[in-house]
């Protein structure tokens, strides 16, 4: 073959070549692979749903949030406005709904930080009165029905205001509330 007759071949080479030079210096070729920061988000959700069911198919508790960011380098699930629902498995017993600034799910799902303002609150049911907590920097264990804080806390119902320093909190049938220093409560008679 002379080079007359493979003339189309190279033409078709030195186009080639020049699109490819082209591409690369407008940047449409990263030539360069880059890496994700170590603690970066692998995926999130605005107007976050999230319903967890028992066994026998009964709601079980429910996570709204307003964003929700996932980190694959530690597992760690961010909220911002969570709001939780416990549901008890006695159905006389109202749920518990709590409501935070920020929250932070371990990767294993066994330890749920809330951060900054935290309000808990049980509706009035029959037989049970209605109470409201207000507390900061609250840690959940969802898996053992159970939170407990360090900071102030004060317990609200009907006529009854109680305050103290650090609290446990058993939210299932039987509900234990314990507040562990400087108590100090404003009871009214009926």
């Amino acid at each position: 073959m002379t080079l007359r007759e493979n003339k189309l071949y190279i033409y078709l080479a030195i186009i080639a070549l020049l699109s490819w030079f082209l591409l690369r210096m407008t940047g449409m070729i990263d030539t360069q692979y880059n890496q994700a920061p170590a603690h970066s988000p692998d995926y999130f959700s605005k107007g976050y749903i999230k319903w967890e069911m028992d066994e026998f198919g009964a709601l079980k508790n429910k996570v709204l949030a307003d964003e929700l960011i996932h980190y694959s380098d530690d597992g760690t699930t961010h909220m911002k406005n969570p709001v939780m629902t416990f549901i008890n498995a006695n159905a006389k017993m109202p749920p518990w709904v709590v409501k935070s600034e920020t929250g932070i799910l371990s990767s294993d799902g066994k330890d749920l930080s809330l951060k900054g303002q935290v309000v808990i609150d049980r509706a009035k049911a029959e037989g049970v009165s209605p109470l409201r907590i207000n507390t900061r920097e609250l840690n959940v264990k969802p898996e053992k029905n159970y939170a407990e804080t360090v900071e102030w806390a004060e317990l609200i119902n009907e006529l009854n205001i109680t305050t103290g320093i650090g609290m446990n909190l058993s939210y299932i049938d039987p509900v234990h509330i314990q507040l562990l220093a400087n108590v100090k409560g404003n009871y009214e008679k009926k």
